[in-house]
């Protein structure tokens, strides 16, 4: 069954070209390891919740915006295949910096999912 990293990133509005520009090299770089897709989403309708709710999840500030992405593999293995390819490619050290990154990947939330249903 296939395997799914999960992640949610506050962007600020004012960096978001950057992000994309950085987002559409990942992505390239991700399939061509393997990743069977690579999809990222701009938040439209992430209202804050009382309890639980997609920008709580990041301390959303103002001037941000929550982005939903995912990428898919064919199992966990193929994963971790791709992944540690990926974090060795010496154009992925440039989005490795902090002071690089268009956001604050302290807020960033991620995490690997096994797909269960599959429709």
């Amino acid at each position: 069954m296939a395997y799914v990293d999960g992640f949610v990133i506050p962007v600020p509005t004012a960096k978001l070209d950057a992000y994309w520009d950085m987002s559409n090299k990942c992505a390239a770089i991700w399939r061509e390891f393997g990743a069977l897709e690579y999809r990222e989403c701009i938040g439209d309708d992430v209202k804050p919740g009382k309890l639980t709710s997609f920008p709580q999840s990041v301390n959303l500030e103002d001037g941000e915006v929550v982005i939903f992405a995912w990428i898919v593999y064919e199992s966990r293995a193929k994963r971790d295949e791709v992944n540690d390819k990926v974090m060795q490619d010496p154009r992925m050290a440039e989005f490795m910096k902090p002071e690089n990154m268009p956001f604050d990947g302290k807020r960033m939330i991620w995490g690997g999912f096994e797909m269960v249903v599959d429709k």
